[in-house]
């Protein structure tokens, strides 16, 4: 009998592969974790109780969503296998040493995040896109009131990345004046490039130097990450990401009925119809259910990654329209499971085409409904990860 020690906080899919892991038959035994409230890096207190747990019973294997540190140590040190599946983005800890530690098994969802800690020499890092609890979502009935209150034109569900923990970029007033200039051009670029992530490599040593001087950074105790890599996933990222969902929600709702689900104010967007927060559990697949298309604006520092709102959207049997992303081409057909965009009118362009088109937007949304439940959901994933880990 299978026996896991679940590393739990309020990730995404946690009831989902939980409910894998015990239709499997296996036991699940509960870590409450303090992830918003302690060092979850190097904390010998939160160290020493874990590995007091881990002794405690006779265990296959931990699992958390996303990677930590402390787990690591205290699994290497119980000689139990690490399991974690990675699904932010940007996310540090990935960059501490202890992810060469030999009883880890890091799943990581942007192929090209693990390329950068291939590159590095972390063999224990695999690739894993995310998943869609589709047979749950099937379960999803949609009722003529439902389809009445949550119905729309384009529907989006996210951040604005302009809310107050999300501002990085906020901290580095006081810039040089070329400095300030040098980094408005390089956002500006960025927030045009869709497939390649270029902030990093424009941070030059002058650059450097005065994002140390107004807002000083250093690489952690156990860490090997780049401060170049901090400034530009934490601080640039964000913004672009903040200016571009601001820009292309503006130009959506001046042709469009566009609703957004978030829980920041929206005075700059106003003929953007802000619903307020929307619990992604419950009422998030229901609105992907009701509205014509579903758009996904990435986060930036997903560099190729498949977004979880994206298979959450087909594995709802909803119409996709998103940036480009580069993973997608690895298992779903442009055009014919979900739509693309590449640039600002072409967005426009793509949502007033699919509108009016609505026996094919539908047949996009249906293959791309059926490829997901056929190949993306956690009984595949814990499959793989079964599969890696020697334990299928």
């Amino acid at each position: 009998m299978v026996r896991i020690l679940f590393i739990e906080w309020k990730s995404l899919g946690q009831i989902d592969i939980t409910a894998e892991f015990k239709r499997r038959g296996y036991i699940v035994d509960f870590y409450s974790f303090p992830r918003e409230t302690e060092n979850t890096r190097l904390n010998m207190e939160l160290g020493e109780k874990l590995i007091r747990t881990i002794a405690g019973k006779n265990y296959d294997f931990i699992f958390s969503f996303n990677y930590f540190p402390v787990v690591a140590i205290a699994s290497n040190a119980c000689m139990v296998k690490y399991v974690s599946w990675t699904f932010d983005s940007p996310f540090i800890q990935l960059y501490s040493n202890t992810i060469f530690f030999p009883y880890n098994y890091i799943f990581v969802f942007d192929k090209a995040v693990c390329l950068d800690l291939w590159a590095h020499g972390a063999n224990s890092v695999y690739y894993l896109p995310m998943a869609a609890p589709v047979e749950r979502y099937d379960g999803y009935i949609i009722n003529d009131e439902l389809r009445k209150f949550y119905g729309t034109q384009l529907s989006f569900i996210g951040s604005t990345y302009s809310e107050q923990k999300n501002c990085f970029y906020e901290r580095l007033s006081g810039l040089k004046e070329y400095t300030k200039g040098y980094l408005d051009g390089c956002i500006q670029v960025q927030k045009k490039v869709y497939g390649k992530f270029i902030l990093e490599s424009m941070l030059t040593p002058e650059i450097m130097e005065d994002l140390q001087r107004v807002c000083p950074t250093v690489v952690n105790q156990d860490g090997f990450e780049r401060l170049a890599w901090v400034y530009a996933h934490y601080f640039l990222a964000r913004h672009v990401t903040a200016l571009e969902r601001q820009e292309i929600l503006g130009l959506l709702s001046e042709r469009f009925h566009v609703d957004f689900y978030t829980y920041e104010q929206t005075p700059r967007l106003p003929k953007v119809n802000n619903r307020g927060t929307a619990e992604v559990m419950q009422e998030g697949p229901v609105i992907y259910k009701c509205s014509k298309i579903n758009l996904n604006v990435s986060l930036k520092s997903i560099i190729s990654g498949i977004p979880l709102r994206a298979f959450d959207i087909m594995g709802c049997g909803g119409f996709l329209l998103s940036n480009y992303q580069e993973d997608f081409l690895e298992y779903f057909i442009p055009g014919q499971d979900y739509v693309y965009y590449e640039d600002y009118d072409d967005l426009l362009n793509k949502a007033d085409y699919y509108l009016v088109h609505e026996k094919e937007r539908e047949e996009i949304a249906r293959n791309g409904y059926e490829k997901v439940k056929k190949y993306h959901t956690y009984k595949e994933r814990v499959d793989t990860i079964l599969e890696v880990t020697n334990y299928k």
